[in-house]
């Protein structure tokens, strides 16, 4: 049986330790939690730990009566074996999204988690149901979508499968807002509710962009000042990663139809390699500090 409660973990582990791994690590970090994070060699976990350490010292240097550095930093450890998540409460995997990726990594974490344990996953577009296909115990497992950058967000999407607890369910929300982020619910639909509208609104930003209709920028301040999103759907594509777009926009296609067809301009600068900040280039030149 699973051992559910609204009470935040204390031990919670983190399969993958990349800028969305480090944020979700950061976040249960922030609010004492003990942390795990796990990488495939010693060169990712050394990256990973500096990445979490940086994001620990800028929410300290915003709010710096709340945030201990030293303290926070010495509840996080790295480590390239998965049996570090033997005494783990709630584990998060958020490796790329690669559907295979995603069933190995879950299937290697259930077989080391406490049978009372949670194991969630942070996929923004695949199916729940089908990753939970997976495993031997479904019940045990739900999503928990955050969003990039996490220490920014204060969204994060709990996605249901017909085989979730309810217990899960219910702690899963309390749990995100003792995290004090906003728990949205829904249903295992291809690309939830975010990912499917988001999408929708970047791939049509990028048919404009091709047809002249206006530059990035300008496109991007319309609906910044138009509709009140904090960035434009194009930079948003930046940040999130041209790639990540490219592969969720694929997945939408083949399961929603063509009007999620990805733009002749994604898959070429995909194909050139301008994946967006990450890659120094995208929509936007990245390059300059400024």
């Amino acid at each position: 049986m699973i051992d559910i409660s609204s009470t935040l973990p204390a031990r919670v582990g983190v399969l993958g330790g990349g800028r969305m791994g480090a944020g979700i690590a950061h976040a249960f970090l922030l609010h004492g939690c003990d942390v795990v994070v796990i990488e495939r060699d010693d060169e990712t976990a050394t990256a990973a730990l500096e990445r979490v350490r940086a994001m620990v010292l800028s929410s300290a240097t915003r709010a710096p009566s709340t945030v201990d550095v030293w303290e926070t930093c010495g509840q996080v450890q790295v480590s390239t074996d998965i049996g570090a998540f033997t005494d783990r409460q709630l584990v998060v995997e958020a490796v790329p999204e690669q559907f295979d990726l995603k069933t190995d990594a879950l299937r290697r974490v259930e077989s080391v988690i406490d049978r009372r344990a949670a194991l969630a996953t942070n996929t923004s577009s695949l199916s729940i149901t089908a990753l939970a296909s997976c495993l031997d115990h479904p019940d045990r497992f739900i999503g928990l979508h955050f969003f990039n950058p996490v220490p920014a967000s204060a969204l994060v999407e709990i996605v249901v499968a017909p085989k979730t607890s309810r217990p899960l369910r219910t702690a899963s929300a309390e749990w995100v807002r003792r995290l004090d982020k906003t728990p949205v619910v829904v249903s295992d639909t291809p690309g939830f509710a975010s990912s499917r509208l988001g999408v929708a609104i970047a791939l049509e930003a990028m048919r404009m962009l091709e047809d002249g209709v206006a530059s990035a920028e300008d496109i991007d301040l319309a609906m910044q000042l138009g509709y009140k999103h904090p960035s434009g759907p194009l930079k948003t594509t930046d940040i999130v990663g041209l790639d990540v777009r490219l592969g969720i926009a694929e997945y939408l296609e083949q399961t929603l139809g063509e009007r999620f067809a990805p733009p002749r301009i994604l898959r070429d600068k995909v194909a050139a390699g301008e994946l967006g900040r990450k890659a120094g280039k995208g929509f936007y030149d990245w390059s300059s500090p400024s």
